[in-house]
This record gives structure tokens, C-alpha cells and sequence, in this order.
């Protein structure tokens, strides 16, 4: 008798927990109706080391029935982001914003305190408009792990989507990248397929 209930309080543990994955997330403004994904980061998203056209953006358009605009700016870093967030994003009635940086702060030592807090205002400025925010970790590995701690944190706390180690198998990867950390046409499909599945859920699938 006492196995019997063990193993239907197992049963309905699994239940609960596959119920839990399929969940969506709580995200701010999962009702935006603004008419295209902008798509805001640094050269992971610019597209540094591919051929033009061969960036995630367009890879992404080529996914959804959204427009998708590719705001990446080789080098930036989140203080030269949040100075263009007003033309660049803002002002193209986003509907999602998918935001990549900190890779660019990291090797120009900006302080992991001052980034999170300039994403902090970037996310707080995008959502006063209206869009919802798509917060991308490009750590892989041991590599910015205390980034993505740090990201995985500020995306709950603003009811953001997440999208973790977007890079991961990517710049271990010599067929996929095209320097020791950009990704190359190979690579930054791979990335637009992962973004794609955690943004999916909160947009419409091309037909």
C-alpha cells in the first residue's frame, strides 16, 4: 500500500513538473502591437564574420511573419547602446526587442555592475513603450557564466523572454565560427533557430 502511494505521488510529481515546462513564461507586454522585431545587440548581431545577408537576422525574418530590422552595431557596447536605443529602436514601433550585449563590455572592462545596470534601463525604456523584451546570454560554458547569472536574474525580475548560452557548441565549434568568438553563416543560423524556438511561443509561426 505504501509503494502504491509513492508511486502515485511520483506520478502526479511528473505531471506537475511537464505541465511547469510547457508553461510559457510571464512576459511584460505580451500584448504589443507594434509591427516589427528589432533585433538590438553588437557584432554578434550585426553579423561580424559572415558573408552579407548570412547574419541571425535575416535568418530569423525568414522564420516569422514579422519584420524584423537588424539594429547590431559592430563594437558596441551598453553605454553606446542606450545612446542610439531612441533611433535605432525605439522609434521603429518595436514589437519585440531582442537585446544582445556585454561581450564588448567585458573586453573593454566595463563593470559587470554598470552593464546590468544600463540593460536595466535599456529593458525599463522598451517596455515604457510598449514591446516586449527577449534578453539574449551569449555565455558558453565557464566562459561569461557570471553574465548569465546575472541575465537569468534580470529577465525574471523584468518579465522578459530569455534566451541562455546562445552561443554554446558554437564557438567550440571550428565549422561554425568564424574568428575565436563570431559565429560564421553556419553558426549564426544555428543562433536564429534558438532565438526563434524561445520567441516562438509569443509570436505567430510563418506560414
Amino acid at each position: 500500500m505504501k509503494i502504491n502511494k509513492i508511486l502515485v505521488f511520483l506520478s502526479i510529481s511528473s505531471c506537475v513538473l511537464l505541465f511547469s515546462s510547457c508553461v510559457k513564461r510571464e512576459v511584460r507586454n505580451i500584448n504589443a502591437t507594434g509591427k516589427n522585431i528589432i533585433c538590438f545587440g553588437d557584432s554578434i548581431t550585426f553579423g561580424y564574420g559572415a558573408n552579407p545577408g548570412e547574419d541571425y537576422p535575416t535568418a530569423l525574418a525568414k522564420l516569422v511573419d514579422t519584420p524584423v530590422i537588424n539594429a547590431g552595431v559592430d563594437g558596441d557596447t551598453t553605454i553606446q547602446a542606450l545612446k542610439r536605443l531612441d533611433t535605432d529602436v525605439l522609434a521603429k514601433e518595436p514589437r519585440l526587442v531582442i537585446v544582445e550585449f556585454c561581450g564588448n563590455d567585458f573586453l573593454k572592462k566595463v563593470p559587470k555592475e554598470v552593464t546590468i545596470k544600463n540593460l536595466n534601463e535599456i529593458i525599463d525604456r522598451i517596455q515604457a513603450k510598449g514591446a516586449m523584451v527577449a534578453l539574449v546570454d551569449i555565455s558558453a560554458g565557464l566562459f561569461l557564466r557570471e553574465y548569465r547569472l546575472a541575465f537569468t536574474k534580470l529577465a525574471k525580475e523584468k518579465e522578459t523572454i530569455f534566451i541562455p548560452a546562445v552561443l554554446n557548441k558554437i564557438i567550440t565549434n571550428p565549422s561554425m565560427k568564424s574568428d575565436f568568438f563570431h559565429p560564421n553563416g553556419r553558426g549564426y543560423k544555428i543562433v536564429a533557430q534558438r532565438i526563434f524556438q524561445k520567441i516562438e511561443p509569443y509570436i505567430n509561426r510563418k506560414k
